[in-house]
């Protein structure tokens, strides 16, 4: 699990009862809609014993809805696979049927890279 940086921003000690806080690193990114999302489809064999896995990257927005993204490829590809740092990990060789998937969730920047 990721640490969330608690520190405070500014101002270390105040005598005011109502003061209120910042915390640096609160914001949370938003989530672009699908069609403006760049993604990238590639194969990816390194660091994976030599197993063949989809690597969905680029994605801009909140891990939840990167995790719900991951969820619903994975389950369309009847495979496991993981979604963390911006990426989706679908397990086994599916890179033309994840871009048609995309594509027709409507992630239209969606392209194949790689050979």
């Amino acid at each position: 699990m990721a640490k969330k940086n608690k520190r405070k921003k500014g101002v270390i000690y105040s005598t005011n009862p109502d003061f209120e806080y910042e915390y640096e690193g609160s914001d949370e990114q938003q989530t672009l809609t699908p069609s403006e999302q760049r993604l990238k489809v590639r194969l990816d064999r390194k660091k994976r014993k030599g197993k063949t896995v989809t690597l969905i990257e680029g994605f801009v927005g909140t891990e939840a809805d990167l995790k719900d993204l991951g969820k619903t490829l994975k389950s369309k590809c009847g495979v496991g696979g993981s979604a963390k740092d911006g990426e989706i990990i679908v397990q086994g060789d599916h890179k033309t049927r994840v871009v048609d998937l995309l594509k027709n969730m409507g992630y239209s920047k969606t392209k194949a890279s790689g050979g």
